[in-house]
């Protein structure tokens, strides 16, 4: 995927990540595109649903699988606004995802990049194309701004 279509579907993925915001969860949004298309969006709502595993990637993951009767998604790319966590770098790997896109790094629990490199691992049956850095300073500001605002409410 070039830079310009990633910056694209990131946007969308940010979209998500305002509505996790909104909902007072961390943002994080996702996108799942199979052949071009949007089959799978979720947002962090971990919170809300009194689910641990209710990250972005999940969510999506989990949508996206039931839109394509599928549990498997040879082929298909997940755009996350964050570096994915070790469960959802896990499930991406279950559900045979092609590449990941992601924007910001995670340097306290990333598990492509930062903490851990699973995406390749060679003990592991899959592999994960990825691409790093889309519109990062978006992704990170959304965050960034998240927790000063709740560790800061009146500023």
């Amino acid at each position: 995927m070039d830079s310009e279509t990633a910056e694209i579907w990131m946007r969308e993925a940010l979209l998500e990540a305002r509505k996790a915001e909104a909902m007072e969860e961390v943002p994080v949004g996702a996108v799942v595109l199979f052949n071009g298309k949007v089959v799978g969006r979720g947002h962090n709502s971990s919170i809300h649903e009194n689910d641990p595993t209710a990250h972005a990637e999940i969510v999506a993951l989990r949508q996206a699988a039931h839109n394509l009767s599928n549990y498997r998604m040879p082929g298909s790319v997940l755009v996350v606004t964050v570096e994915p966590c070790i469960m959802c770098v896990g499930a991406m790997i279950q559900a045979r995802v092609e590449t990941l896109v992601y924007g910001a790094a995670d340097p306290k629990a990333g598990a492509v990049h930062s903490c851990f490199r699973l995406e390749g691992a060679v003990f592991l049956n899959h592999r994960i194309r990825v691409t790093s850095g889309i519109l990062e300073n978006a992704c990170s500001s959304l965050l960034k701004d998240f927790f000063r605002n709740r560790r800061n409410p009146s500023d």
